[in-house]
């Protein structure tokens, strides 16, 4: 009898630990296939997430994981969702914020993060081709300087913080 509730005990664990580690891999995508095949990863991103939106513009967010001892320069992006992606930087120009490419891409920091948020550097989509809903899966590759690239989803989300809007003549 006690070896049956031991079993069931053991069993149960074992259940909630892979629900656990299926949130955590679903949060943080990795850089290539090999890592998936045990080699370790390079370049991160977690929390992924893109701005809803009808039609236009929208953005992309989360923060890029370097775990090396060399920073890591993202130069690209692309996503079904759009035919144009860039990467933009949100800086102050004769007392106005403005929104603009980032001049030589992202670079992430070794051993370090980066930050892609609204009213920052972010990974900008040009006349999406479909409305972007809340819980939508919007796939995108960032392409990597002199490494492999990074495949991450990112999950729409409705955000009204910082009045961000990524529309055109909206001054940013």
């Amino acid at each position: 009898m006690f070896s049956r509730h031991v079993l069931v005990l053991v069993a149960a664990v074992c259940v909630l630990t892979a629900c656990g580690g299926q949130e955590a891999t679903e949060s943080a995508a990795r850089v290539s296939p090999s890592a998936a095949a045990g080699k370790a990863a390079v370049l991160t991103i977690t929390d992924p997430w893109v701005k809803t939106t009808k039609k236009g513009m929208t953005a992309a967010f989360g923060t890029l994981v370097n775990p090396t001892g060399a920073d890591i320069t993202i130069v690209a992006g692309s996503t079904p969702l759009s035919k144009k992606v860039e990467l933009h930087e949100v800086v102050e120009s004769g007392g106005k914020m403005i929104m603009r490419p980032k001049e030589g891409g992202i670079v992430v920091p070794a051993g370090g993060t980066h930050e892609l948020r609204p009213g920052g550097d972010h990974i900008m989509l040009m006349d999406v081709t479909e409305e972007v809903k809340p819980g939508v899966r919007v796939p995108f590759t960032l392409t990597v300087k002199g490494g492999s690239p990074l495949d991450f989803t990112a999950v729409g989300k409705d955000f009204a913080g910082g009045k961000e809007d990524y529309q055109p003549g909206t001054g940013h």
